[in-house]
């Protein structure tokens, strides 16, 4: 059984980014990404920490705007508007989720695609399923593929299960494990499907991202098979000094022994989306050349 190394993974990602950093630099373009944040969430305070640690580790520009929870829809519009005209920033992303009076798809719909390195324009999904590679991949889906090539799965005629249909991670999945990249048979399950169990154990390749702790269970999985776990779930645990634990939407101890390959949570998807982040930064950078 193959431990699948998302740190490690992760620092190639970056290492190849640095190379491409780098090069632009000597053209004289610095990759610029801004991350907007609107209120006072801790977890996406440390997200958007670690965001802006890894832009200054890379040498890429980072602009860092945090706005009061009570922010008006109207001055979350002006900040992404003023970023969209700022020749420094070549990537813009809102942290999510903002809070509820703040229209989401409207913020994301006002980011210039050429900027959307979170790929979630509508511009870009649509690139996306049309396989145009000069738009942006979400970047956890476009992680995980990278893990899935890393670690020497054939993805080529597999029979692929991606559990959840969020346009974050289980829709764009689909679309890459079904695409020239993948060329896999792919199942989207999710909360209305009948007899999940039994559509997972056909899988040669499970991708769980539905945000339910322990979800997938041995009884789910066929012997052999690889396990992409996205999930990220706190847990209570007494015995911890926290007094919680981080675990995936796998049941990570009965289903790994059954398993070719499987990630490890935390230490698995998580590493590789900041890196994929980081990579589509580059990206965006290179296409104003």
């Amino acid at each position: 059984m193959q431990i699948i190394d998302g740190k490690q993974v992760a620092e190639k990602v970056l290492s190849e980014c640095s190379d491409r950093i780098a090069a632009l630099k000597e053209k004289g373009v610095t990759p610029g990404l801004a991350v907007v944040l609107v209120g006072e969430d801790p977890a996406s305070k440390v997200y958007v920490g670690s965001k802006a640690r890894k832009c200054v580790e890379l040498g890429i520009y980072s602009r860092k705007i945090e706005l009061p929870a009570d922010s008006s829809q109207e001055e979350v519009m002006a900040v992404v508007e003023e970023l969209n005209n700022d020749d420094k920033v070549h990537g813009i992303l809102v942290q999510s989720p903002p809070p509820p009076h703040i229209d989401e798809e409207a913020i994301v719909r006002a980011i210039n695609p050429a900027k959307d390195v979170d790929g979630f324009h509508p511009e870009n999904v649509a690139k996306l399923a049309l396989e145009d590679p000069t738009g942006f991949v979400p970047c956890t889906p476009a992680g995980c593929m990278r893990l899935l090539k890393e670690a020497g799965v054939e993805t080529s005629g597999a029979e692929a299960v991606v559990i959840g249909r969020s346009m974050i991670v289980g829709k764009p999945m689909a679309l890459l494990l079904m695409g020239k990249a993948g060329n896999a048979t792919v199942t989207v399950a999710h909360s209305r499907t009948k007899d999940l169990a039994e559509v997972c154990r056909r899988a040669d390749i499970i991708v769980a991202a539905i945000g339910k702790p322990e979800f997938v269970t041995a009884d789910m999985v066929k012997d052999g098979a690889t396990i992409i776990d996205v999930g990220i779930n706190r847990v209570e645990d007494a015995s911890k000094k926290s007094g919680y634990k981080l675990v995936g939407d796998v049941a990570y101890d009965e289903c790994a022994p059954k398993c070719k390959a499987i990630t490890p949570v935390p230490g698995g998807v998580g590493p590789m989306t900041i890196a994929m982040l980081m990579q589509n930064t580059v990206q965006a950078a290179e296409a104003t050349l």
